[in-house]
């Protein structure tokens, strides 16, 4: 069984390898195609569905709405040139903040 990184580093590498591909076969690259505002409300798409889940409590729904706004955030994430890693270097800045001092920080 793979771990949790390398589901990420695998998929990532998947996505990066659709970019410019064929249209016909890959959702990816039709996606890509498509342009950002399309990536971009497919991540508002794939959120609103997750909140749903959340207050509807379908613990099976929010896995899989989870596990598909990740996948089109990371999507997202490649069409502007961000890395898995930028995220988790944002993430590891914050540890150890409470959550207002982080937010009263980006206020600036």
């Amino acid at each position: 069984m793979m771990k949790n990184a390398e589901i990420l580093d695998k998929l990532e590498q998947v996505i990066l390898s659709r970019k410019g591909g064929d249209t016909e076969r890959s959702y990816v690259a039709k996606l890509f195609a498509k342009g950002r505002k399309k990536i971009a409300q497919k991540v508002g798409e794939e959120g609103v569905e997750l909140a749903l889940a959340g207050v509807l409590d379908d613990k099976a729904d929010a896995i899989s709405e989870s596990a598909d706004l990740l996948f089109h955030m990371m999507i997202l994430w490649a069409d502007m040139g961000i890395l898995p890693e930028d995220i988790f270097a944002e993430l590891a800045k914050r540890e150890g903040l409470s959550g207002i001092d982080e937010k009263n920080a980006r206020k600036g």
